[in-house]
């Protein structure tokens, strides 16, 4: 895989270089866990925010630092994270500046499961930088300043939040980001 892609397929799920509907909001299916809809959406919340608050504290020299992400994450999350991460940490690039979601909702476009749910969000990434070891910026050029994502959360017993994100995509539907 080209450092290109995995910084590509990095950046959009470090939700870096990854209005509102007139429909209502799909809901997820409460579980035991959550005693409402409302519940489980906020919870789906609290594990992307503390995924955000992660992915700001890591420091790329530090691989012990990836590891608050880690244990968010699952499925394709987790294996695009962990090869990005390993491969920009042996190259020796660094990050700096903070993502920061502007927007976090229930998809209006994804429909959950019984196990899984969708947020829809906005995060910018204006004051996010990724240099390689020479000072070269590893950003794409056309990167926006506000990414559009939508993040799926499986069900998880193990996460104290009771999901883990499995995968962040772009998204061009649901509500916009401006930037």
């Amino acid at each position: 895989m080209s450092r290109r892609v995995l910084v590509t397929g990095a950046v959009l799920m470090l939700a870096l270089l990854t209005g509102c509907a007139a429909h209502p909001s799909p809901s997820p299916t409460p579980s035991p866990r959550f005693t409402s809809e409302a519940d489980a959406y906020k919870a789906a919340e609290d594990t992307y925010r503390a995924y955000v608050d992660a992915l700001n504290r890591v420091r790329l020299e530090d691989p012990a630092t990836f590891e608050s992400l880690y244990r968010l994450e699952t499925a394709d999350a987790l294996d695009t994270d962990k090869e990005a991460f390993s491969a920009m940490h042996a190259d020796g690039w660094r990050m700096t500046g903070r993502t920061v979601v502007t927007l976090l909702q229930p998809s209006t476009t994804r429909t959950p499961g019984s196990r899984m749910t969708y947020l829809d969000a906005c995060v910018d990434v204006s004051n996010v930088e990724l240099v390689d070891a020479h000072g070269n910026s590893m950003v794409d050029s056309d990167r926006g300043d506000v990414q559009q994502v939508v993040v799926a959360f499986t069900r998880s017993d193990t996460s104290p939040t009771g999901w883990l994100i499995s995968s962040v995509d772009g998204r061009t539907e649901g509500p916009t980001c401006d930037s």
